[in-house]
């Protein structure tokens, strides 16, 4: 969850540090006073498109920085980490962003500098942001699949596992024989091609390791003198009168004469006497090795004659001897197939239409698994949008798919795609007669309210993001349906950190903690400021809220109900 929130020069906001905690956190204040505000500096720490306008006026940049606490280690975040090369210990994450007042941003990640893009990829794991404003996943069809797979892991994570890998391969395939397949005049130069550099390749007859032997043997030539030098000087300091080996020699025939008279100096003195006859054989490979040292420049020559030449070779085919190696083996394997379309391009067909086949049967039991993962979500949706008051609403998810024109493995074989044959698609209608349309074609924005709390009630728990924040969602509604989306929002709560900016009594009643959000002038420019309210300046906040003006004795009273009322359904809700 989000635990912590920097913001310094953010629009109106000189410098705000918030914390945050578990349940339901609400943020209440006049319109204008900096609600969204907030909800924008996160959406920016999430990796949101940035803009200079968000920088304070007279502020060289603005800075967010939030800290997430993880309450397991296997979150989702993890896997993001371990591929971005970004550590993430003691199950805390740091996300940070600044925006420079000449259009620059910064991305950090528990302090290591990353893209946008990667930053995003953090964001999404952890914080999901709703409100009337923005497209979301909920609203984008194309994610529809994607949420359904999320719903029931357990029945379709291994099929479609197995089918991805048998889709990567069709489309290796398809790949190969559209390249194979292409017209003549292409394929002839392509061919010449491949036939010049395995000439070349061939000519330069290169050995597996054969740079990297040569390197070392042209640094040993190289450097012959201070090789023979280092050697003859070892060489030296042993052998010879009153040198190290003679020395030795003194100190064995002095242990020998004491042996029998101290166990110790037995012990030792078989053990130096090893010592020794080693050493003198290393000086006797000493010598040799010396003796067989010789100078040859022209050998050197023909090294680096050798060496520049793998060296140009390596700025076309590969950057070592054994990848240029390889890269012979390819083109032999691609001139064969050129040489051999036909039998080639057959044997592909083959290939490909084995391999549709066995992907359209992983698609099928994909499709059917997603089929009764459907009737179990349409259902439990269905029961969730009764609770908010709209029990006339039919919710439906649509499959439809395409049918495959190039494939010529069945009579009206299907398209497949990285998710199967599946198009997936969320519909609802929302009055009886209606017909069934796409959730962004909802036009009230009540019921929209109400439909994207229903699903976000239920994903919630499947989608592991930490933290929720809805931005004004309980726009457009009042009544007993404010109060069944106060429920909800709770609900929502139990699965996951949330944050709410609202409007409503009845929303901000439920809270386990209340912000107040105001601003002030100070030193002739406005700044925002956030406290978190006690229980009577909650009860004050309520009736604000519900009076929209004068503070009348009858507004706390019905304030004082109200998270009275609060109080008595969550306890209800924990029992």
């Amino acid at each position: 969850m989000l635990t912590e929130l920097s913001i310094r020069d953010f629009a109106i906001i000189d410098e705000l540090s918030l914390s945050f905690h578990e349940g339901l956190t609400v943020l209440t204040g006049e319109t204008g006073a900096g609600k969204s505000i907030i909800i924008d500096a996160v959406q920016l720490l999430a990796g949101g498109r940035g803009s200079v306008e968000y920088v304070r006026h007279g502020a060289a940049k603005a800075e967010i920085e939030g800290l997430f606490s993880l309450d397991t280690n296997k979150h989702l975040i993890y896997l993001v980490g371990e591929n971005y090369g970004i550590e993430i210990t003691d199950n805390m994450v740091v996300l940070h962003r600044t925006i420079t007042s000449g259009g620059k941003s910064i991305c950090r990640v528990n302090g290591k500098l990353v893209t946008l893009a990667i930053l995003k990829e953090f964001g999404k794991t952890l914080i999901d942001i709703h409100s009337q404003h923005e497209t979301q996943s909920l609203m984008q069809p194309e994610s529809h699949i994607d949420l359904l797979d999320l719903y029931d892991t357990e029945l379709i994570n291994q099929t479609k596992k197995e089918y991805k890998q048998l889709y990567e391969r069709l489309q290796t395939l398809r790949k190969r024989y559209k390249e194979l397949s292409e017209n003549e005049q292409e394929m002839a130069h392509r061919l010449d091609l491949l036939t010049f550099q395995l000439d070349e390749l061939e000519q330069a007859s290169l050995n597996p390791d054969e740079d990297e032997d040569l390197e070392e043997e042209r640094s040993s030539l190289a450097n012959y003198d201070r090789i023979y030098l280092a050697i003859q000087d070892a060489y030296n300091a042993l052998h010879g009168e009153q040198k190290g080996i003679d020395w030795l020699n003194l100190a064995v025939q002095s242990m020998e004469e004491g042996k029998n008279y101290d166990p110790f100096i037995a012990e030792k003195a078989e053990e130096l006497a090893n010592h020794y006859y080693l050493i003198e054989e290393l000086s006797f490979d000493l010598r040799n090795y010396r003796d067989n040292l010789q100078y040859e420049p022209e050998r050197l020559n023909e090294i680096e004659f050798r060496l520049n030449e793998i060296n140009r070779l390596k700025k076309k085919y590969g950057s070592t001897a054994n990848a240029i190696i390889d890269y012979m083996g390819k083109i032999q394997e691609e001139i064969e197939e050129i040489t051999n379309k036909d039998s080639h391009l057959n044997k592909l067909q083959h290939q490909i239409n084995e391999t549709y086949q066995d992907a359209y049967l992983e698609a099928k039991q994909l499709h059917d698994s997603r089929k009764s993962a459907a009737e179990k979500l349409t259902k439990e949706i269905h029961s969730e949008l009764k609770g908010l008051y709209l029990d006339k609403a039919t919710f439906s998810i649509s499959f439809t798919s395409k049918k495959d024109m190039e494939s010529e493995t069945a009579e009206t074989p299907l398209l497949l795609n990285k998710n199967g044959f599946d198009f997936v698609t969320f519909q609802i209608s929302t009055n009886p007669g209606e017909p069934l349309k796409e959730l962004s074609k909802v036009a009230s924005g009540g019921e929209l309210s109400r439909i994207m709390l229903a699903l976000k009630k239920i994903f919630a728990k499947h989608q592991g993001v930490t933290s929720v924040i809805f931005d004004e969602v309980d726009t457009g509604v009042s009544g007993r349906v404010a109060q069944a989306i106060a429920e909800k929002i709770v609900h929502v709560s139990e699965q996951s950190q949330v944050l709410c900016i609202t409007h409503l009594p009845q929303v901000a009643a439920m809270a386990d903690r209340h912000n107040l959000i105001e601003k002030m002038e100070k030193n002739k420019r406005t700044i925002t400021f956030v406290k978190e309210l006690t229980e009577n300046q909650k009860v004050d906040e309520l009736s604000r809220m519900i009076t929209g003006a004068k503070l009348t004795d009858t507004a706390r009273q019905h304030a004082t109900e109200m998270l009275e009322l609060a109080d008595s359904i969550k306890q209800k809700n924990d029992g």
